[in-house]
């Protein structure tokens, strides 16, 4: 799939835990299951509090961890959590940047993936749109001096989707059909950030989308992706 092949490596960068899965949840178990390594970096579980939940990073992060093992994630970590620095993203972007590139241990130069999923620019939340312009800093030419994935693709939340319909999804789409239960069990592993099915984040409504994706290329379910490069 996508030229990667059984050893290759993946890294996922997710501005927050749950955005792997409602993204890339699908191909991510696809790669899993042929052999790719795939390791997932969620930025931080802050803000303060969403959807008037209170913050609770400890279950965020056993969240995260329940969702990756279904998915058969390698590597993962939550890399700002509790942190003055997740309060103030923007403020903090150029440290993000080189956290990225080789700051922590599933970053760029620690991995060397031969493929990077990140956020797509235009997205709605304004972390996520830090996030992507943080890894696509990261991930520029730089000749030999850092590490380069030949791979570089960007996934859309639901969100982005129901409320960001401006522009359309990417043009790289991946059948996700024998991998979606997979997807949906990951997915209720975020009891606390799915919500009601008039919500964008309701597995009705995700379901619908990967649905109404995969129309299109005469699949049952799919997912869509934003290509920022593609070499083989």
């Amino acid at each position: 799939m996508l030229g990667l092949t059984s050893g290759d490596r993946v890294l996922v960068v997710a501005p927050h835990p749950d955005d792997e899965t409602l993204g890339a949840g699908g191909t991510i178990a696809r790669l899993t299951a042929g052999g790719v390594e795939v390791h997932v970096l969620a930025i931080t579980c802050y803000p303060l509090p969403r959807w008037g939940a209170p913050h609770d990073s400890a279950r965020r992060r056993a969240e995260f961890e329940a969702a990756c093992d279904v998915l058969g994630v390698a590597g993962r970590d939550i890399a700002w959590v509790d942190d003055e620095r997740a309060r103030h993203l923007e403020a903090h972007l150029p440290g993000l940047i080189r956290l990225l590139e080789g700051g922590h241990r599933l970053s760029l130069e620690s991995l060397r993936p031969a493929a990077l999923l990140m956020p797509t620019d235009g997205a709605v939340h304004h972390e996520h749109r830090l996030v992507h312009r943080a890894c696509y800093a990261a991930v520029r030419p730089a000749g030999a001096a850092r590490h380069v994935p030949r791979i570089v693709l960007g996934f859309d939340g639901p969100e982005d989707l129901c409320w960001g319909a401006r522009r359309p999804r990417g043009p790289v789409v991946v059948d996700i059909t024998g991998h979606a239960r997979v997807k949906d069990k990951a997915l209720a592993c975020y009891e606390g950030e799915l919500r009601g099915e008039d919500h964008p984040r309701s597995p009705g409504r995700i379901r619908a989308i990967d649905t109404a994706m995969a129309a299109g290329v005469g699949a049952g379910r799919a997912e869509a992706f934003t290509p920022y490069r593609i070499a083989w």
